[in-house]
C-alpha cells in the first residue's frame, strides 16, 4: 500500500476533503460540549445518593465504546466477557491481562476521539489479583495506564483486603458478587447465587466490600429481594444489577446480548433492545431510557 495519500481533482486528499474522515468508517460525533458533564466518581456517588439509576454496558473496541458514550451510557465496562464474545472461548478464565490491556486501550481511544465523558472500567482477569495484594496492584496499574478509570474484581471475603489496598493507593474499585464467571467451575455452572443461608454470606461480603472502599458492586444472578436488601444496606456503594432485579442502583448488560447477537442461549435477564430500536445507537439509547425510568429489568420476567 502506498504511503502517499491519493488526491481528488482539487489536489486535496480524500480525508482532508471530508474533514479528516477515514475511508474505513468514522466514529460518531460527540454531543455539544455544553450538554456533556464528565462522569466521575463524585458524580456517580451523587447519582446514587439522589436515586438516579446508573447505566453500564460492556464494550470491547473504539467504535462501540464511542457509540455507547454518545448514547448516554454513564459507565463503559471492558469486561473479560470478551473471552466469549470476541475470542470464542467457553469461559472468561482464558482471558489474559495483555488482552484486557489491548481492549481497554482500544475503547478509551474511541471515547477520547469523540470527546466522550463515560466512566471506563477494566476487568481484572482470572489469576491476575488472586496471588497477593501486590499482584493486584501491578495488574490494576496496567489497566489504569491503558486508560481505565476503575478496575473490577470478582468475589467476596478475601477480596475486601485487596480492595482496601487498591483504594488506599488511588485505584477505584468495582466489586462483583453473586454469579462470578471466573469461578463458574467452582460454582457448578451458571446458577443463581444467594438463595437461603448463602444470602446472608453474600450480604456480609457486600458490606465488607463497601467498608473496604468499593464504589460500585455488580450483583449478578442474585434473587431480586436479596439484591434490594443489599442495595438498601449500601449507602456508599452503588449496586449494579445483571439478573438481580430492578431495585439495584443501576444495571449492566453485555453489549452483544442486548443487541440480540448472543451465539448461545439468551440469558433470562436479557432483553433484545435492537429489536425495539433498529440501530445500535438507538438500542443503547432505548436501554438507557428504560433503566433510568425503572422499566428495565422487570422482576417477573428478568429476575429470580
Amino acid at each position: 500500500m502506498s504511503s502517499t495519500a491519493p488526491t481528488n481533482n482539487t489536489g486535496a486528499s480524500p480525508t482532508a476533503a471530508t474533514g479528516g474522515a477515514s475511508p474505513y468508517g468514522t466514529l460518531p460525533p460527540a454531543s455539544a460540549p455544553a450538554t456533556r458533564k464528565p462522569v466521575s466518581l463524585p458524580r456517580l456517588h451523587e447519582m446514587h445518593a439522589r436515586g438516579e439509576k446508573i447505566t453500564m454496558l460492556t464494550a470491547y473496541d473504539a467504535t462501540f465504546g464511542a457509540v455507547a458514550d454518545a448514547a448516554g451510557v454513564e459507565c463503559v465496562l471492558i469486561g473479560d466477557s470478551l473471552g466469549m464474545v470476541c475470542q470464542g472461548l467457553s469461559s472468561t478464565v482464558g482471558v489474559t491481562l495483555e488482552t484486557m490491556r489491548y481492549h481497554v486501550e482500544s475503547v478509551t481511544r474511541g471515547i477520547r476521539r469523540v470527546q466522550g465523558t463515560a466512566w471506563v472500567i477494566g476487568d481484572l482477569p482470572f489469576g491476575t489479583y488472586h496471588e497477593s495484594k501486590e499482584q493486584a496492584l501491578r495488574s490494576a496499574t496496567v489497566l489504569m495506564q491503558a486508560g481505565a478509570h476503575m478496575v473490577k474484581l470478582e468475589g467476596g471475603g478475601w477480596t475486601a483486603e485487596t480492595t482496601r489496598f487498591l483504594v488506599e493507593r488511588g485505584i477505584p474499585v468495582c466489586a462483583h458478587l453473586g454469579l462470578t464467571p471466573q469461578t463458574v467451575h467452582a460454582l457448578g455452572g451458571y446458577r443463581v447465587q444467594g438463595r437461603g443461608e448463602a444470602g446472608e454470606t453474600l450480604k456480609r461480603h457486600a458490606l465488607e466490600l463497601q467498608d473496604a472502599g468499593a464504589a460500585l458492586l455488580v450483583l449478578e444472578m442474585t434473587p431480586a429481594a436479596l439484591s434490594a436488601e443489599i442495595t438498601a444496606a449500601l449507602p456508599r456503594c452503588a449496586t449494579i444489577g445483571i439478573g438481580a432485579g430492578v431495585d439495584c442502583a443501576g444495571q449492566v448488560l453485555v453489549l452483544h446480548d442486548m443487541l440480540g447477537m448472543n451465539l448461545g442461549k439468551m440469558p433470562k435477564f436479557v432483553h433484545n433492545f435492537m429489536a425495539d430500536a433498529g440501530s445500535v445507537r438507538g438500542a443503547m439509547e432505548t436501554y438507557v431510557k428504560a433503566v433510568k425510568e425503572g422499566r428495565f429489568p422487570v422482576n417477573e420476567q428478568h429476575a429470580w
